[in-house]
């Protein structure tokens, strides 16, 4: 082409006419409206109000939790009152609720990231029950062992005193 040449004009792939028919009849060429939908909804709502429901729960649960161990563990210092059973009546209804804080927390950050709800709630169950289940296990351990008086300093880096 020279240097000198006018460019061609452009040319549209549709016309004005067959556009605007389009347009009112609400049918987009070879997509149909709900593959539209599908491809650009908006997310709504984040769960942004699902994740902090969950910190707080998470955090006034534990705040209890950790109260209710501690005025055990004070009552054993004074009138050697039993440390276990750590489950009971006062001490479990808070500790469910950590699970479910920290759940719901997880959860709806998942959600947050682009997560299905579904996915992201069993991926943060989970991991919720396992990470509890394991500290419930370490907690009863050290009771039982300030008990016995046999409790001694708990080395973090050896993690074979865990399992």
């Amino acid at each position: 082409m020279p240097l000198d040449a006018a460019p061609e004009p452009f040319s549209a792939p549709i016309t004005l006419s067959e556009a605007l028919g389009d347009l009112a009849s609400g049918d987009f060429g070879d997509l149909d409206a709900s593959e539209l939908l599908l491809a650009y909804a908006p997310l709504s709502q984040p769960p942004y109000l699902l994740a902090g429901v969950g910190l707080a729960i998470g955090v006034l649960c534990g705040l209890t939790f950790s109260r209710l161990v501690r005025n055990r563990l004070d009552g054993w210092k004074q009138d050697r009152l039993a440390l276990l059973p750590l489950a009971d009546a006062t001490t479990t209804p808070p500790y469910i609720g950590v699970i479910l804080g920290v759940t719901l927390f997880i959860g709806g950050s998942l959600q947050v990231f682009g997560f299905a709800p579904g996915a992201a709630l069993l991926v943060s169950f989970v991991l919720s029950i396992g990470t509890a289940g394991a500290l419930w296990v370490q907690l009863s351990r050290l009771m039982d062992q300030v008990q016995r008086g046999v409790f001694r300093a708990v080395d973090f880096d050896n993690f074979d005193q865990f399992f």
